[in-house]
């Protein structure tokens, strides 16, 4: 399988996450947050063209006038740039860079807010993945461990990014609509900061993520909920220390 097709974990879910509907949280604030996790994950990436206010605005079930205003706020800050006649549309700048911005947002938060982050992802993850222990046949797990082995050749950000799409369909062997979204929710939050975890540090996150698998295969419900637990402390202690360096420079 290639690499191209690897990056088919059909649909991608990173894209999905990002785009849950914001509901009740229909807040100017809250939308243009969520665009601006589109572009710290990559989903959405400098110089593509974002959809139109209406199909927003349908998506994230907010009306077109708070679409409109997020997207000012972004044109403000310098990220989107918007072109008029047939062609046109809002498209993201070449200065949309997703790894400054998630080196900012690493450097912000504060210790404490990082590890309540963690935590919750911690927790979430650890019961789809006991709960996919229960459901998931091995096959599926088996395609898992086989599309991320296809994203070998790809490195930092771009490995990182299969990572995440592998979590999220791990998350939905669990078979529960409630978590998944869930999932998906925090994940849309958690990998832009997860991007930051280099090379150096890739081989210790593909063997505690295949350990989950390995559990979650064998149907052993409370290992594949500790190892993911232990997937994430490990996660956290990388970014503790990027924050650690960020904070020095």
């Amino acid at each position: 399988m290639s690499t191209t097709q690897a990056r088919g974990l059909v649909p991608s879910r990173m894209r999905t996450a990002i785009l849950l509907p914001v509901g009740d949280e229909g807040r100017v604030e809250q939308v243009e947050q969520r665009l601006i996790q589109a572009v710290t994950g990559g989903v959405l990436r400098p110089g593509e063209r974002l959809p139109s206010e209406s199909e927003l605005a349908r998506v994230l079930r907010v009306s077109p006038v708070t679409v409109r205003e997020a997207l000012g706020l972004l044109r403000d800050r310098g990220l989107i740039t918007t072109k008029r006649g047939r062609s046109g549309g809002s498209f993201l700048t070449e200065a949309a860079d997703p790894i400054l911005f998630a080196r900012e947002r690493l450097r912000r938060l504060t210790r404490l807010a990082l590890r309540d982050l963690s935590a919750h992802y911690a927790a979430i993850g650890s019961t789809c993945a006991a709960l996919a222990a229960r459901r998931a046949r091995p096959a599926e797990v088996d395609a898992i461990r086989r599309r991320l082995a296809a994203a070998a050749a790809d490195h930092d950000q771009e490995w990182s990014g299969h990572l995440d799409e592998a979590v999220l369909e791990l998350t939905s062997l669990g078979q529960s609509a409630r978590l998944t979204r869930e999932q998906m929710r925090l994940q849309a939050e958690y990998s832009p900061l997860l991007a930051l975890i280099g090379d150096d540090r890739r081989k210790p996150r593909e063997k505690a993520f295949r350990k989950v698998l390995t559990a979650v295969e064998r149907g052993e419900v409370r290992a594949a909920g500790e190892r993911f637990a232990i997937m994430t402390e490990l996660d956290l202690a990388s970014l503790i220390e990027i924050q650690q360096d960020l904070s020095q420079d």
